[in-house]
């Protein structure tokens, strides 16, 4: 299966590389976590800028758009990431990347709908 392949390319050398030592795997978790408070915070101040409101037809649309853009990215990531080994860490990294592709694509919907 592709995933098999993905997961040999990828994941086994990741895995080897993080068991050499404790700091590579301090250092994949730091990344996992800098990159989940970013998500989450660039996911926060666009909401705070574009005003989400339940009453504001617009911004609920964009708003339910982009909780299914974070289900498609943990979709996704549940597809690709092997649960055998490391799961905690690709729990971490399937969060960042859904929250991270949610805030693309609240910046894109600001900038095309509030920025004219």
């Amino acid at each position: 299966m592709i995933t098999d392949k993905i997961e040999n390319a990828i994941f086994t050398p990741l895995k080897t590389w993080t068991e050499q030592s404790n700091s590579n795997w301090n250092m994949l978790i730091g990344i996992g976590f800098l990159s989940f408070m970013v998500g989450a915070i660039l996911i926060y101040v666009l909401q705070k800028k574009m005003g989400m409101s339940v009453s504001d037809e617009r911004t609920k649309y964009i708003c339910l758009k982009s909780s299914l853009v974070v289900l498609y990215g943990v979709f996704l990531c549940d597809l690709i990431f092997p649960k055998e080994y490391m799961w905690q860490i690709f729990f971490l990294f399937k969060y960042s990347i859904a929250f991270i592709a949610s805030g693309i694509y609240l910046a894109i919907r600001y900038k095309k709908d509030f920025l004219n």
